[in-house]
């Protein structure tokens, strides 16, 4: 099977696999959103900085060695298999002692149980991260597809089921359990491969020598993604972060759907090729021209519906939540080409010029977050946006040097994307202002007028230019 079979099969279901997730997860959000308070989500957003740092030390970027690694076998997963489980006990440790500690920081009780529940998830993610690692290192995610859908919807409908039964913020805490619960049941059903009792040193020090530093640099990426939702949840009302938690988690499903799906696709498919930087030059180019061709308009257009959309999904109590939202979408469009650019890194070997590079960034970040605290949220939020750009222009840098692709040469690949879709956007804006002005019309039709406008035009102007990734999409998606 070539290598461009394997990719467009894997970026068709990887796709498949994320907007499957991700919409199936949009609806019970919408549900839960009408059924719980603002504070209520807050409570589990509160976690999210625990969560996410406790996985980044449970698979100490082993997994992400594994699947650069083409001669892997039995020793090296069985070795990574037994040691992420002992990370996780560990780390699940670490966290039940910790509950107190973490329920007075942000002066909130009812957390120790929280956390001490919702950590059980370190335990179950545990047994299956081999399982997953090989499905994303063999590119099947068709049977990735199969195996997440029923995992989040059964968590999903649980959810739903305690939060109308006044579960309140444990009705969150108890679906995501059983989305992991079932997700490692399947992924040992429909995988073949089984650990055995081995636990190899030198393969692990050949492992941990790579993935220590990605861990390092993930663990650093974590804590920034995350500092923002650490601040607003311990200096503002917890409804104050159940508003910016949702705003970015709305941001979020392009950039999951989009953006995530063909990054799972990328790493494997760079390593395969990661010898050849002409053939890489060319193959990151056209992924990243795709990706933003359609993630910038998707992006734009939903901050300018920002208001019309979160009232009509999840009511008018969450209309607090719109302008971070809409700063959330913008800050989101060059997302994936961080993701691309760092992934060059790590196919070509250069897990301590990555982790240079994230220290560097995230040093600089949080200073920049410690002055704007005294602007509030929104300062925290366009601080967010400036740095996004920023982090970019290194990000590009480096990695550019790497296959010949400097930052100038990126840029103008990616100009006339950027262009076409804020210019469509202000567009649509100011007709939307005049017309809300002179007639009144209800949000769905607002929200239905302005995506036939701005689709047309942008596929229509994008078509008669000939853009490179619609040419490009109709290649390789639509084999035109």
């Amino acid at each position: 099977m070539s290598l461009t079979y394997k990719a467009r099969s894997g970026i068709i279901w990887s796709i498949g696999q994320q907007f499957g997730v991700k919409f199936i997860n949009l609806f019970v959000t919408v549900i839960l959103a009408r059924l719980l308070s603002p504070a209520e989500f807050g409570l589990i957003a509160m976690l999210s900085i625990f969560i996410a740092v406790g996985n980044s030390l449970m698979d100490s970027g082993l997994t992400t060695s594994l699947i650069r690694t083409r001669t892997a076998g039995q020793k090296d997963f069985s070795t990574i298999f037994f040691f992420n489980l002992l990370g996780s006990i560990v780390v699940y440790g670490f966290l039940f002692f910790a509950a107190p500690l973490i329920s007075g920081f942000y002066r909130q009780p009812l957390l120790t149980n929280i956390v001490r529940v919702y950590g059980l998830t370190f335990l179950i993610n545990a047994f299956f991260s081999i399982q997953s690692t090989l499905l994303t290192k063999e590119m099947k995610f068709k049977l990735q597809t199969v195996i997440q859908i029923p995992a989040v919807i059964l968590g999903g409908c649980l959810g739903i089921y305690l939060a109308k039964n006044g579960y309140g913020t444990w009705s969150l805490v108890w679906m995501s359990l059983l989305s992991a619960s079932v997700s490692t049941v399947l992924h040992w059903f429909y995988s073949d491969w089984r650990p055995r009792l081995i636990f190899n040193k030198k393969s692990f020090r050949k492992h941990f020598h790579f993935g220590y530093k990605m861990t390092l640099s993930g663990l650093l990426d974590t804590v920034y993604q995350n500092l923002y939702t650490v601040i607003i949840g311990r200096f503002y009302a917890a409804a104050q972060l159940g508003f910016y938690a949702r705003a970015d988690s709305l941001s979020q499903l392009p950039i999951g759907i989009i953006s995530t799906a063909i990054n799972k696709v990328t790493y494997p498919m760079f390593s395969n090729i990661s010898n050849d930087d002409v053939k890489l030059k060319m193959v990151y180019r056209r992924l990243m021209q795709q990706v933003l061709f359609w993630n910038a308009p998707i992006l734009v257009f939903l901050a300018l519906i920002a208001q019309p959309l979160i009232s009509l999904l999840l009511t008018d109590k969450w209309l607090p939540s719109v302008p971070y939202f809409q700063i959330l979408c913008i800050a989101g469009i060059l997302y994936p080409l961080h993701a691309y650019n760092l992934n060059i890194l790590k196919v070509k070997g250069h897990s301590g010029q990555f982790l240079k590079l994230e220290i560097v960034k995230k040093v600089l970040s949080v200073v920049g977050i410690i002055c704007v605290i005294p602007f509030g949220i929104m300062g925290l939020l366009y601080y967010q946006l400036f740095f996004t750009v920023f982090a970019y222009y290194i990000n590009s840098t480096y990695s550019g040097k790497l296959i010949n692709y400097p930052l100038k040469e990126q840029l103008l690949d990616i100009a006339p994307i950027l262009t076409l879709s804020i210019l469509l956007g202000l567009g649509c804006y100011y007709l939307d202002g005049w017309y809300s002005t002179h007639y009144t019309i209800n949000n769905l039709f607002r929200i239905i007028a302005l995506s036939i406008i701005y689709g047309v035009f942008y596929l229509g102007i994008s078509s008669s230019i000939r853009l490179a990734a619609l040419v490009d999409f109709k290649q390789l998606i639509l084999k035109q």
